[in-house]
């Protein structure tokens, strides 16, 4: 299984990952975000696929699910209620209303469906902050 890891020291807030995550969706806005901590460092923020996710354990229509082979946390809009939960369980602030479809939730899919089979942040980093680790579940 693989992670998102980030090295915050290695980030410029170039927001060329949050660009790459448009891109990568065709979408008009990201799925993750840079924000700037309390020591006024660059903080990106993504989902962080949790072990145990929250937003799974609140979702009451079973449209967020863990995939035990990849670790993904999936999300499936044909089964979702629209009741925000999820939102309101993350405890990174990453998920959202999708701005065109505010019945829609916007968060990471690791990019499956792009044709490089890889997080489109991740490839796309010029920095290098953010890379692709491998856990074990």
């Amino acid at each position: 299984m693989r992670r998102i890891n980030i090295d915050r020291k290695k980030c410029v807030g170039c927001l060329t990952c949050t660009t790459a995550c448009m891109v990568s969706h065709d979408s008009e806005d990201t799925r993750s975000r840079i924000t700037i901590d309390s020591n006024l460092k660059y903080a990106p923020i993504f989902c962080r696929h949790c072990d145990r996710p929250e937003c799974v354990y609140t979702c009451m229509t079973g449209a967020m699910s863990k995939d035990s082979k990849t670790g993904l946390v999936n999300y499936d809009k044909d089964k979702c209620a629209s009741c925000y939960m999820c939102i309101m369980a993350c405890p990174y602030g990453v998920l959202k209303a999708d701005s065109k479809n505010q019945k829609e939730i916007m968060k990471c899919d690791g990019c499956k469906n792009h044709k490089s089979g890889t997080s489109q942040c991740v490839e796309k980093c010029p920095m290098g902050a953010i890379t692709l680790e491998e856990v074990q579940n």
